[in-house]
This record gives structure tokens, sequence and C-alpha cells, in this order.
């Protein structure tokens, strides 16, 4: 089944030129309908049908879906909305990015899906630079695997310019080690989520990313 319309796309390009409260206000109806509760619904499927991958999987579609709202306290762009909706669906909930998961976010620009790790405390990416260190063989198997590859391409993510000196060695042979974050990120045409089988599109990158999300998911344990 198709969870969305036209609409959902036709919202937000109507909101990129009308970002103000006056708008969202009049057009408040048509956003709870056609953008608010079908995201909601289709959360609920996705979380669903993720538990038969992942059992202990607790999190309600609330737990895990971004607000519309924008944090406009330190940014010079004052605009109040969104222009997408989005969710990161793990164990965790949407507040903790240095665990798997999987993230998407649905614009009139493009669909977006992502996994790995974007966000990690200094220890978190410390633990992780060293568990790659520790199994180099493993990690290149993993980053090289044919299905990850056309799923999701390669790793991103922002480096660092030094490494403490026990690890030089290693990053010489695996320059991600450099890393501060580990995520990986694919965009589709907009029109993608209008598609029947998007459920299906989000499971398999879930389970593309898995064996590496779980790998990851050692160093943090």
């Amino acid at each position: 089944m198709s969870f969305f319309s036209q609409d959902f796309l036709e919202f937000f390009k109507e909101l990129a030129a009308n970002n103000n409260k006056d708008w969202f206000g009049a057009n408040r109806k048509r956003y709870e309908k056609n953008i608010k509760d079908t995201f909601k619904t289709f959360v609920e499927k996705v979380i669903n049908d993720l538990k038969k991958i992942e059992p202990e999987m607790a999190v309600e579609a609330k737990d895990v879906i971004f607000r519309i709202n924008r944090d406009i306290r330190f940014s010079k762009d004052k605009s109040p909305y969104k222009l997408h909706a989005s969710a990161h669906v793990s164990k965790f909930g949407k507040k903790v990015t240095s665990v798997g998961g999987i993230y998407f976010e649905f614009g009139p620009e493009k669909m977006a899906i992502a996994s790995g790790i974007y966000e990690a405390e200094k220890e978190t990416i410390a633990d992780i630079r060293n568990h790659i260190a520790n199994n180099m063989e493993r990690f290149s198997k993993l980053i090289a695997e044919k299905n990850f590859i056309q799923t999701f391409g390669e790793i991103k993510g922002e480096k660092a310019k030094r490494l403490d000196k026990e690890l030089q060695s290693a990053a010489d042979l695996q320059p991600l080690i450099y890393n501060k974050q580990w995520y990986y990120w694919v965009e589709f045409k907009p029109e993608t989520i209008l598609q029947k089988d998007l459920v299906d599109i989000l499971l398999h990158h879930y389970k593309t990313a898995k064996a590496l999300n779980d790998f990851f998911a050692e160093a943090l344990a």
C-alpha cells in the first residue's frame, strides 16, 4: 500500500514559500491530516516490522519522530518550520544518534535514508577507533561487502586532523580511524515516498546497515 499522497510533497513546497506561523496556522488541519498523522502511521508500520528483526525494540512513534518546529535560538535563519518530516528509529529513540537504527527524512527536494554513528561523545569516538584498530580485517570486510556498497556507497563523516600516537600506525592502514562520525547516507527522488514498497526500501537499508551497526555497538557495549 502507498502511505503518502502527492499533497505530502505539495504541502512542504508551499511551506517553503510561506514559512511563517500565519500560513501554518491556516493550514494546520491539512498538516495534521496529510503530514503528521500519515507520517505517524508510516513510522508505526516501520517500527512493527523492525521488531521482527530487533525484538528488544520497545519504542513508539512519538519516541522517534522529530518535531516540525526548527530550533532557531542560535540560527541566523529564523524560519520556524522544517521543510521535511523525519524520524530516527532505534531502540533508544530519536535522541540517541550515537547508535545504529535508521534515520529517514521525506521532503519535496529529496527522500533520504541514513544509519551509523552521526553524533558521539569524545569517549565513544575513542572506543570506536580502538575497536576498528583491534579488528581491522573484520572491519575492512564489512565496509567492502557488496550489498553495503551497492546500497550506501561508503562511510561518511567529519575527520580529525590528529590522532593519539598509538593509533597512528593503524590509521595509516585504515583512514576511517580518523573519523569522528561513521554514517551512511543515501538520497532518492522525492517521489519515492509515493511508492507502495516504501516500507520494504526502509527495511532493506536497515538490514544492510545492521552488520556494521552491530560492529559499532560492540565498541560501545
